[in-house]
Protein backbone atom coordinates (compact mmCIF):
# COMPACT_ATOMS: atom_id res chain seq x y z
CA UNK A 1 0.00 0.00 0.00
CA UNK A 2 1.23 3.41 -0.88
CA UNK A 3 0.23 5.97 2.35
CA UNK A 4 0.00 9.53 1.22
CA UNK A 5 -0.08 12.62 3.19
CA UNK A 6 -2.14 15.28 2.62
CA UNK A 7 -2.40 19.45 2.85
CA UNK A 8 -3.44 18.61 6.59
CA UNK A 9 -1.38 17.02 9.12
CA UNK A 10 -3.18 13.06 10.22
CA UNK A 11 -5.01 12.90 6.98
CA UNK A 12 -3.93 10.11 4.81
CA UNK A 13 -4.97 8.70 1.05
CA UNK A 14 -4.18 5.16 1.18
CA UNK A 15 -3.62 3.42 -1.89
CA UNK A 16 -3.67 -0.45 -2.44
CA UNK A 17 -1.35 -2.28 -4.95
CA UNK A 18 -4.16 -4.71 -6.89
CA UNK A 19 -3.16 -7.57 -8.61
CA UNK A 20 -5.51 -8.32 -11.33
CA UNK A 21 -5.89 -11.32 -13.55
CA UNK A 22 -8.64 -13.32 -15.74
CA UNK A 23 -10.16 -14.22 -11.83
CA UNK A 24 -10.67 -10.99 -11.34
CA UNK A 25 -8.61 -8.87 -8.38
CA UNK A 26 -7.22 -9.31 -4.60
CA UNK A 27 -5.35 -6.20 -2.16
CA UNK A 28 -4.92 -5.70 0.88
CA UNK A 29 -7.10 -3.65 2.35
CA UNK A 30 -6.20 -3.11 5.52
CA UNK A 31 -2.88 -3.99 7.64
CA UNK A 32 -2.19 -3.07 11.12
CA UNK A 33 1.56 -2.80 11.58
CA UNK A 34 1.75 -0.85 8.16
CA UNK A 35 -0.69 0.97 9.10
CA UNK A 36 1.01 2.18 12.53
CA UNK A 37 4.27 2.13 11.11
CA UNK A 38 3.13 4.83 7.86
CA UNK A 39 0.34 7.24 9.97
CA UNK A 40 2.65 6.83 12.66
CA UNK A 41 0.68 6.03 15.94
CA UNK A 42 -1.72 2.70 16.28
CA UNK A 43 -5.39 3.45 16.62
CA UNK A 44 -7.71 0.60 17.44
CA UNK A 45 -10.41 0.25 15.33
CA UNK A 46 -13.65 -1.31 17.35
CA UNK A 47 -16.65 -0.87 15.03
CA UNK A 48 -17.21 -1.20 11.35
CA UNK A 49 -20.22 0.42 9.79
CA UNK A 50 -21.75 0.47 6.00
CA UNK A 51 -24.20 3.03 4.33
CA UNK A 52 -26.11 2.46 0.54
CA UNK A 53 -27.34 5.67 -0.57
CA UNK A 54 -28.02 6.89 -3.98
CA UNK A 55 -26.94 9.56 -6.66
CA UNK A 56 -27.46 13.20 -5.15
CA UNK A 57 -27.05 11.83 -1.51
CA UNK A 58 -24.59 13.88 1.21
CA UNK A 59 -24.29 12.32 4.09
CA UNK A 60 -22.38 14.66 7.03
CA UNK A 61 -20.32 16.98 7.92
CA UNK A 62 -20.69 14.37 11.31
CA UNK A 63 -18.19 14.37 14.13
CA UNK A 64 -18.69 13.29 17.56
CA UNK A 65 -17.67 15.42 20.42
CA UNK A 66 -15.16 14.63 23.54
CA UNK A 67 -14.78 11.36 25.15
CA UNK A 68 -16.81 9.63 21.88
CA UNK A 69 -14.69 11.78 19.21
CA UNK A 70 -13.69 9.10 16.38
CA UNK A 71 -11.10 8.25 13.83
CA UNK A 72 -12.21 6.94 10.93
CA UNK A 73 -10.38 4.94 7.85
CA UNK A 74 -12.95 5.15 5.14
CA UNK A 75 -13.37 4.01 1.76
CA UNK A 76 -16.27 2.48 -1.00
CA UNK A 77 -16.94 -1.02 -2.06
CA UNK A 78 -19.37 -0.26 -4.93
CA UNK A 79 -19.80 3.20 -6.84
CA UNK A 80 -18.01 6.43 -6.29
CA UNK A 81 -17.80 9.36 -3.72
CA UNK A 82 -16.26 12.55 -2.95
CA UNK A 83 -15.23 12.39 0.95
CA UNK A 84 -14.41 15.08 2.67
CA UNK A 85 -12.19 15.53 5.89
CA UNK A 86 -12.73 19.04 7.92
CA UNK A 87 -10.23 20.13 10.28
CA UNK A 88 -11.93 20.81 14.21
CA UNK A 89 -8.89 21.10 15.69
CA UNK A 90 -8.65 24.91 17.86
CA UNK A 91 -4.65 24.92 17.98
CA UNK A 92 -4.52 23.81 13.81
CA UNK A 93 -2.75 25.82 11.33
CA UNK A 94 -5.72 24.45 9.11
CA UNK A 95 -8.96 24.72 11.38
CA UNK A 96 -11.48 25.24 9.10
CA UNK A 97 -9.97 23.84 6.03
CA UNK A 98 -11.13 20.73 4.50
CA UNK A 99 -9.06 18.23 2.17
CA UNK A 100 -11.83 16.44 -0.58
CA UNK A 101 -10.74 13.15 -2.16
CA UNK A 102 -12.80 10.97 -4.80
CA UNK A 103 -13.24 7.60 -3.47
CA UNK A 104 -14.39 4.51 -5.67
CA UNK A 105 -15.08 0.84 -6.49
CA UNK A 106 -12.50 1.45 -8.97
CA UNK A 107 -9.74 3.63 -7.03
CA UNK A 108 -10.21 1.48 -4.34
CA UNK A 109 -8.82 4.45 -2.24
CA UNK A 110 -9.24 4.72 1.53
CA UNK A 111 -8.87 7.90 3.56
CA UNK A 112 -7.88 7.95 6.94
CA UNK A 113 -9.47 10.79 8.99
CA UNK A 114 -8.26 11.18 12.67
CA UNK A 115 -10.26 12.20 15.34
CA UNK A 116 -10.80 15.88 15.40
CA UNK A 117 -12.36 16.62 12.15
CA UNK A 118 -15.78 16.75 10.36
CA UNK A 119 -16.64 14.16 8.30
CA UNK A 120 -19.23 13.94 4.88
CA UNK A 121 -19.15 12.67 1.68
CA UNK A 122 -21.22 13.02 -1.38
CA UNK A 123 -22.73 10.02 -3.88
CA UNK A 124 -21.71 10.76 -7.51
CA UNK A 125 -22.42 7.29 -9.14
CA UNK A 126 -26.43 5.96 -8.78
CA UNK A 127 -25.54 4.37 -5.48
CA UNK A 128 -22.62 3.59 -3.89
CA UNK A 129 -22.00 1.14 -0.34
CA UNK A 130 -19.59 3.25 2.11
CA UNK A 131 -17.48 1.42 4.65
CA UNK A 132 -15.71 2.65 7.17
CA UNK A 133 -13.86 1.23 10.33
CA UNK A 134 -13.97 3.74 13.72
CA UNK A 135 -11.64 3.89 16.83
CA UNK A 136 -14.77 4.49 18.83
CA UNK A 137 -18.19 3.32 19.34
CA UNK A 138 -21.78 6.06 18.35
CA UNK A 139 -22.44 7.91 21.00
CA UNK A 140 -25.92 9.54 20.21
CA UNK A 141 -25.41 12.18 23.22
CA UNK A 142 -22.08 13.39 21.92
CA UNK A 143 -23.35 13.64 17.55
CA UNK A 144 -22.93 16.83 15.87
CA UNK A 145 -22.54 18.06 12.74
CA UNK A 146 -21.98 20.99 10.62
CA UNK A 147 -23.90 22.18 7.49
CA UNK A 148 -22.58 20.70 4.53
CA UNK A 149 -22.99 24.04 2.59
CA UNK A 150 -21.67 26.55 5.19
CA UNK A 151 -19.93 29.60 3.49
CA UNK A 152 -17.02 29.89 6.26
CA UNK A 153 -15.54 26.36 5.48
CA UNK A 154 -16.51 26.79 1.24
CA UNK A 155 -16.59 23.09 0.17
CA UNK A 156 -16.81 23.38 -3.54
CA UNK A 157 -19.24 20.14 -4.13
CA UNK A 158 -19.83 19.58 -8.10
CA UNK A 159 -23.66 19.30 -7.71
CA UNK A 160 -25.85 22.48 -7.41
CA UNK A 161 -28.20 22.50 -3.76
CA UNK A 162 -30.94 21.41 -5.76
CA UNK A 163 -29.64 18.02 -6.22
CA UNK A 164 -28.58 17.15 -2.82
CA UNK A 165 -30.38 15.49 -1.04
CA UNK A 166 -29.62 15.12 2.93
CA UNK A 167 -31.08 13.63 6.32
CA UNK A 168 -33.88 15.84 7.91
CA UNK A 169 -31.39 15.50 10.78
CA UNK A 170 -28.41 17.22 8.62
CA UNK A 171 -31.01 19.80 7.53
CA UNK A 172 -32.45 20.70 10.55
CA UNK A 173 -30.18 20.39 13.30
CA UNK A 174 -26.40 21.16 11.40
CA UNK A 175 -24.84 24.09 13.16
CA UNK A 176 -22.67 26.37 11.10
CA UNK A 177 -18.94 26.38 11.45
CA UNK A 178 -18.48 28.80 13.99
CA UNK A 179 -20.95 27.63 16.25
CA UNK A 180 -19.03 24.25 16.16
CA UNK A 181 -17.40 22.22 19.11
CA UNK A 182 -13.69 22.29 18.53
CA UNK A 183 -11.48 19.97 19.57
Amino acid sequence: MEYIKTAIDGVWIIEPKVFNDQRGYFYEVWKQADFDEHIGYHVDFVQDNESKSSYGVLRGLHYQKGDFSQAKLVRVLKGKVLDVAVDLRKDSPTLGKYVMVELSEENKKQLFIPRGFAHGFLVLSDEAVFTYKVDNVYAPQSEASIRWNDETIGIEWPVSANEVLVSEKDQNKALPFNQADLF
